[in-house]
């Protein structure tokens, strides 16, 4: 299947007027599935006739009967795909997202079943991996949690320790990626490193002793001392939104599931410059993943 129909924007009026009904929904997943030709999931077969409902596949050679769905991040759900569609663009297009209370509201669903879909689309806005930061990154860590009493340095008692990379660009800042982490040691901040930063970049770090040992990796590392926050304010600055969106928006986020939170922060940060085509890429995303069920 060649030059799919894809949607763009963020218009919620065009949204609706492009997706109607549960077969408009049905078509767009299948033609994201089967884009690159069928195979059947049973025996590899890879010819095949129409199936039981509206955009199934039934293999010709075993009779399996495929929906759009199996195998994907909407595979059992328990609303309808019209709905999930839904669901997904307002995470998506809203400055902000929505909280589970307000899609509970909006979409007549218990807050516990939007709860449990909106983890699995954090799931699909976790990193690809594939595009590295470049250039000049700014690296720091910070907590998550009210804070507790004295406490000091990088001892975080209860609270969630989260280590943050910024890109600073020439007019303003570029890209960015958080991680959850239990220590703020030199193999957890490398991990961290390796993970979202290319090897050629400028980082710079404050002057805590677990970024030295980086240096052998990270040539151009460079520690700078902080001075209250004052020589990192871009990075600074982008810790503040994240904390106050999560107090604004989700109001508690346990440890288990900060990273997902993470994850959505960073999708909307980054696809900010193209944010009429994220709500495609999100799509794309939970179909081509394998479901996830909820412990």
């Amino acid at each position: 299947m060649e030059n799919r129909a894809t949607f763009v924007g963020v218009n919620s009026i065009k949204f609706n007027q492009y997706f109607k009904t549960e077969e408009d929904c049905l078509k767009y997943v299948a033609e994201i599935k089967w884009e690159f030709g069928y195979k059947c999931k049973r025996c590899g077969n890879e010819r095949f006739f129409k199936g039981a409902r509206p955009y199934h596949r039934r293999c010709l050679k075993c009779k399996y009967d495929e929906s759009p769905t199996a195998g994907t991040m909407f595979d059992k759900v328990k609303f309808s795909l019209l709905i999930s569609f839904h669901i997904a663009f307002k995470i998506v297009t809203k400055k902000k997202g929505m909280s589970t209370l307000e899609l509970s509201r909006e979409f007549e669903l218990r807050q516990k079943t939007c709860w449990g879909f909106k983890w699995k689309i954090q799931q699909a806005m976790a990193s690809s991996l594939s595009n590295p930061l470049q250039g000049i990154v700014h690296v720091d860590e910070f907590f998550v949690g009210s804070p507790e009493k004295q406490k000091r340095g990088r001892a975080k008692g209860d609270k969630k320790l989260v280590v943050l990379a910024l890109e600073i660009v020439g007019n303003g800042v570029g890209r960015a990626y958080a991680e959850i982490i239990e220590h703020a040691s030199s193999k957890e901040l490398g991990a961290f490193l390796n993970k979202y930063v290319s090897k050629d970049a400028q980082v710079v770090s404050d002057e805590w002793k677990g970024y030295t040992p980086l240096k052998k990796v990270f040539t151009k590392l460079g520690q700078l001392a902080s001075d209250d926050g004052k020589n990192f304010n871009d990075i600074h600055l982008h810790i503040v939104n994240i904390k106050g969106w999560l107090r604004g928006i989700h109001h508690h986020c346990s440890k288990e599931h900060m990273q997902g939170y993470l994850n959505e922060y960073h999708y909307r940060y980054n696809g900010r410059s193209h944010a009429g085509s994220m709500f495609d890429l999100l799509i794309k995303r939970m179909v081509a993943n394998a479901p996830i069920r909820l412990k």
